[in-house]
């Protein structure tokens, strides 16, 4: 049996366990320079405030609306993260942590065998996570992991539940019903564009995939759909994947500028920044690279527009950053003073698992070998993305361009001048 445990509107949540203030009123978090919605409360998607919803259409109407906005704190946010995922491996044997906000656990027998007992357990995990995270969730238990996220869906959408939804404990005619109800697109994984090819193969509802043959299942889509419909129908057959955070096939660094950079410098010191944060996700993963895209570009709202772009084979598969910063610079001579670029970055294309292609030992480079990019890595942790870089990704004063978080809330957690004030 397998309990799914999910963080209801993370950031927001997060955000109201500092500020109670914010408890009932429509809150929404910002992305990146405070463009768009990327998160938003239930009060404030009742008001119809989509993800994805450019900021400056909705402030003039914030005030009238009664909706209060913040930046993405995203130090806050990975803290609390840990510190749930922490409370949640009291309660098992096997914790498989998903994403920011949500994990599976693996429930031993004895529990699973009593219906009673997987509520009870769902309920204790869901109050002792509101005492001492302070953040709400909801709980969905099933026999498998497809299951277990529509039953933790279930759960918050039916207050009926009382955010724990343990599917077997539910009548097979009112599942039925459900899933009935439910478009296929409601399921784990399937995304629009699988559904529009589904609804052409006459599924439309999550029951219509539950009961399809999974053979013709795969022969029309591939073996992972057909999991899908096994799981629905409570075999388990997706499993905790192995390396959820590394990139198999490309690795992206890219961000658009607080300010537009009008000069080569400027480009040149972003490139650097972004090489050596590549470099450390590479080493963090234990990846090397054997191509780097590199690009820049102007908004597609200006007149003047220009997009340079190049495309550098390394000598051999690599997580140097002197290496990657190097390839990364290829592009400047494509840079114009002048023009104001919006944003550059770094796709990195061809990765490979570290120590598997080695070069022989005249190829190889001394940074490598000492582990700068782990060294860098490590230092920015523990004193700041400032504290130490690589030539121009190093300069001082740090670049003007970086993100904007004009409405930040504090870092309760992670900084000591931030630390929350407790008034008696």
């Amino acid at each position: 049996m397998l309990l799914h445990c999910d963080i209801n509107s993370c950031y927001a949540s997060v955000e109201r366990v500092f500020n109670p203030s914010l408890e009932g009123r429509p809150l929404v978090v910002l992305s990146n320079n405070d463009g768009m919605i990327v998160a938003a409360s239930k009060e404030a998607k009742a008001l119809g405030l989509d993800l994805g919803k450019p900021w400056f259409e909705l402030r003039p109407h914030a005030q009238r609306l009664g909706v209060v906005a913040v930046s993405s704190n995203y130090e806050l946010y990975g803290d609390m993260s840990r510190r749930t995922m922490e409370v949640l491996e009291r309660f098992t044997h096997e914790l498989d942590v998903y994403s920011i906000d949500e994990a599976f656990l693996t429930v031993d027998r004895r529990t699973a065998a009593d219906v009673d007992a997987m509520s009870r357990l769902g309920r204790e995990i869901k109050d002792e996570l509101r005492r001492l995270v302070g953040v709400p969730v909801c709980v969905g238990i099933a026999p498998t992991r497809t299951l277990a996220k529509l039953a933790n869906r279930t759960a918050k959408k039916l207050d009926v539940f009382d955010g724990v939804c343990v599917w077997p404990a539910t009548r097979p005619q009112w599942r039925e019903n459900l899933m009935r109800r439910l478009p296929v697109s409601e399921v784990w994984g399937i995304a629009s564009r699988l559904e529009r090819r589904l609804n052409g193969y006459g599924i439309t509802s999550i029951w219509d995939l539950a009961t399809a043959d999974p053979v013709q299942v795969r022969k029309w889509f591939n073996v992972v759909v057909m999991r899908t419909a096994l799981e629905l129908r409570g075999v388990a057959c997706i499993g905790p994947e192995e390396d959820r955070t590394g990139k198999k096939d490309q690795l992206i660094i890219s961000r658009s500028f607080s300010e537009k950079v009008t000069t080569q410098d400027g480009i040149r010191q972003a490139l650097s920044i972004y090489a050596q944060q590549a470099a450390a996700r590479l080493v963090r993963h234990s990846q090397v690279a054997r191509r780097v895209d590199v690009f820049a570009g102007t908004s597609h709202w200006t007149e003047q527009k220009h997009y340079p772009s190049v495309r550098v084979q390394l000598p051999f598969p690599t997580a140097d950053p002197v290496e990657l910063t190097r390839a990364a610079h290829q592009l400047l001579p494509q840079i114009e003073d002048g023009i104001r670029y919006a944003r550059a970055g770094l796709m990195l294309t061809d990765l490979l698992p570290a120590g598997v292609h080695l070069p022989l030992e005249p190829f190889r480079r001394k940074h490598e070998d000492a582990g700068i990019a782990a060294l860098v890595d490590g230092v920015q942790k523990k004193a700041g993305k400032d504290a130490l870089g690589l030539g121009y990704g190093g300069f001082r004063p740090g670049p003007s361009w970086q993100m904007k978080r004009g409405m930040l809330t504090p870092r309760a957690t992670t900084h000591w001048d931030e630390l929350v004030r407790v008034r008696a």
